[in-house]
């Protein structure tokens, strides 16, 4: 049994750890994948050992709080979770200005800077820190909810180094004050008044809040991928009730119901055509790029778009069991399933806070027992805890992430994660769908077959003089392909369509067809005259259009989607980097392997639907393989969900966009390989960040730990280790803004 579950309270990779590790733990429980960025969890159980309560009491146990979601009732069921950029600007709105009146006053009389006469009274200054703080404090509390509810649940992460670092420079700036009221003079006051850290607290909390609004921001475009695929389905339809055709909501269809479809209308139900004959538009769905023809008995799919002639549908699937409902559902599981790899921080927090609190413990416990004192021990204790604030391994990935995200947006790459930044380091293979992105997405006339006896300039001056009535995608290419061709364009009357066949009309008084091979056959004409200069064509996929005029086959028209100019190039880099290249496509075999022939792919994999590209992908990754999908369609959004990496051409529908994790806005292939290339680069930066942010504490903290007292009397006291921390958010800054030039 497989469910989906809505998750609360989770802030990080650690948090997620935790809820994996919890509910992996109930028995019958056979896996769970936790989403952190659509607050969800897919389960899958055993019905005869557990169930959905036991598994959210296992939730509910480490800390966070889980419900089910609906199952099966259809797209207007589910909606995405909003992210938190709006509440993580408004804390930043009050922390920041905050911060910066704190710190003025906390260090202004440090540094001769001039303050009002008030403020040079120790506890009158020492009570204006801690009313400056207390704000900062109480809109980032949710750093000491999540922080120490880990810690309860023996499960630390990020927030809770933020908790126990902040709370320590807090704690001690309260135990400071204390003194300044009991002191026996204002020179001791004034003494004590230098142990205040308030801004220390406070600087944790604001510059960590920094890096969670840059992470929110980044994210919050991925979480409309569900919503869009939502609005694909129309909200209301025809349906025939007692012999009359009435509206209704999409909801109220059943199965068996006949729903009437006019041109230019979504279909709203997978069913099968009763009566009526048109050309649907289904490349949203299968990545077919020419529109189907459908007649009585053909099957159509929910959210394809009806073209030309009206139809009559009975309704076979609907709501939940539609195709467009099980790509929806599989956006979202695969959003959950999607290996997201845990940043080294949040693995090392589950070591590190607790190895620095009994650092502290035992710190203050060996010098108090060495008679230096009570106050000598805590402050020690405290340094210890102050010098190992995260503030530089909080910051160490987000801010890079930050610089390389911007610095590919400058280049037209927009990339929505560090998890995409770092993953698409190490991909092995690239998976690249047809139409529309190693393709120019639209059917172009690439070649010309004219009959013994008739001129290529009045074969395509015929058809171009009857297709510019008509709507049809091969109709634009032809007349395009006349016009830059300068042949001339008469004017045809009687213009009619026939639905599955062609169209037809009169010109210059002679009658003028033009059509698939079938309606030839129904003219009487025979085609084979063609094929001797046709064959190199159909080899290669292309759709022909044949046209006669006064009863005499002229010849035909072969339209294929044209390779874009880059897209050579582009295969090329990424073999030349080690990559793996296929080409996946729901097009036919033949034209799909003449695309990757020309392109030069590794492997054409072709006839695939949504689903099927899905499951390409997930048997790739089953082969050891980190993968990326590239494509542009809704067909691939599946795909680009469960890829390692998705990539989604710019030109491509909303939903592609939305589900992939960097949008190439340029529409070449070759920023592909660019974005690989510079993502390695970032990823060493990252490295650098953490190691530093790492070094910084095992240097840090054995000093502040007093191990340099006894031989030179060397101790550091809070302030100092504040300062360190602070340096080193600004050292790993600065590390991070070398991306910038590269």
């Amino acid at each position: 049994m497989q469910k989906s579950f809505d998750i609360q309270g989770m802030m990080c990779s650690g948090c997620t750890a935790a809820v994996k590790r919890a509910v992996q733990a109930v028995p019958g429980v056979k896996n769970a994948d936790v989403d952190l960025l659509g607050k969800m969890m897919v389960c899958t159980y055993d019905e005869s050992k557990t169930g959905p309560d036991k598994i959210i009491a296992a939730v509910k146990n480490a800390g966070y709080t889980a419900s089910e979601q609906g199952a099966g009732c259809g797209p207007s069921c589910s909606a995405p979770v909003p992210n938190g950029l709006p509440s993580e600007k408004l804390r930043l709105q009050v922390s920041i200005p905050l911060l910066i009146v704190l710190m003025y006053v906390a260090m202004g009389m440090h540094m001769g800077l001039p303050l009002p006469a008030f403020l040079h009274n120790p506890l009158v200054n020492s009570l204006v820190q801690l009313a400056l703080s207390l704000p900062i404090i109480i809109v980032n509390r949710r750093f000491y909810v999540s922080g120490f509810r880990a810690l309860w649940h023996r499960s630390p992460n990020m927030d809770s180094l933020v908790a126990v670092g902040s709370s320590a420079a807090v704690i001690y700036g309260l135990w400071s004050i204390g003194k300044i009221i009991f002191a026996s003079s204002p020179e001791q006051a004034m003494a004590y008044s230098h142990n205040l850290y308030f801004e220390s607290g406070a600087m944790i909390l604001a510059l960590v809040t920094v890096g969670k609004y840059l992470e929110e921001k980044a994210k919050g475009r991925t979480t409309g991928a569900v919503s869009r695929l939502m609005d694909l389905a129309p909200k209301k339809a025809m349906v025939m009730r007692d012999g009359n055709a009435i509206e209704v909501g999409i909801a109220e269809i059943s199965k068996g119901d006949i729903v009437i479809v006019r041109p230019g209308e979504s279909i709203a139900v997978d069913g099968v055509v009763t009566s009526g004959a048109s050309e649907v538009d289904e490349s949203m769905i299968t990545g077919e790029s020419m529109p189907v023809e459908k007649v009585a008995g053909s099957s159509v799919i929910g959210a394809t778009i009806n073209r030309t002639g009206n139809l009559m549908v009975r309704a076979e699937k609907v709501g939940g069991e539609t195709a467009l409902s099980q790509i929806i559902d599989m956006v979202r599981r695969s959003g959950a399933s999607k290996a997201r790899i845990s940043t080294v921080a949040d693995k090392a927090a589950a070591v590190f806070v607790p190895v620095v609190m009994g650092i502290a413990l035992v710190a203050f416990g060996v010098w108090l027992a060495l008679g230096y004192g009570f106050e000598f021990a805590l402050g020690i204790g405290i340094s210890v805890l102050v010098i190992s604030c995260p503030c530089a391994l909080g910051l160490a990935t987000p801010v890079a992430v930050t610089v390389a995200i911007g610095r590919l947006a400058s280049e037209g790459i927009l990339v929505k994660s560090a998890h995409a930044i770092e993953t698409a380091s190490r991909l092995s293979c690239i998976v690249l769908d047809k139409t529309g992105t190693v393709t120019e997405g639209r059917p172009e006339i690439i070649g010309v077959a004219a009959v013994p006896g008739t001129e290529e300039q009045e074969l395509v001056s015929v058809a171009a003089s009857l297709e510019k009535l008509s709507e049809h995608v091969l109709s634009k290419a032809i007349v395009s392909y006349a016009e830059d061709l300068e042949y001339h364009v008469c004017e045809v009357e009687q213009f009619f369509t026939e639905p599955g066949f062609g169209v037809r009309g009169v010109l210059d008084g002679k009658p003028v067809f033009g059509g698939n091979e079938d309606y030839m056959k129904r003219l009487g004409l025979d085609i084979a005259i063609l094929e001797g200069s046709s064959q190199q064509y159909l080899d290669r996929g292309c759709t022909p259009m044949y046209f006669a005029l006064g009863g005499r086959l002229l010849g035909a028209l072969f339209a294929a989607d044209a390779v874009k100019q880059t897209s050579r190039q582009a295969v090329s880099e990424m073999k030349k980097m080690g990559l793996k290249v296929i080409m996946l496509t729901g097009d036919s075999k033949k034209a799909a392997d003449s695309v990757g022939s020309d392109v030069g792919v590794d492997e054409v994999i072709a006839r695939v639907l949504p689903d099927g590209k899905a499951k390409v992908i997930q048997s790739l990754k089953a082969d050891g393989s980190i993968v990326a999908m590239v494509g542009d369609g809704i067909n691939d959004s599946p795909a680009l969900a469960a890829a390692d990496v998705g990539f989604a051409i710019g030109s491509g529908t909303d939903i592609a966009i939305e589900s992939a994790d960097i949008v190439l806005l340029k529409n070449s292939l070759t920023d592909v390989s660019r974005t690989v290339s510079f993502s390695r680069k970032a990823l060493v930066n990252i490295k650098e960040n953490l190691f530093w942010a790492f070094l910084y504490n095992c240097i840090g903290i054995p000093i502040a730990a007093g191990v340099l007292y006894p031989a030179f009397g060397i101790t550091l006291s809070p302030m100092i280790g504040s300062l360190c921390m602070s340096l080193s958010s600004v050292f790993v800054t600065l590390n991070a803004l070398r991306l910038r030039r590269k």
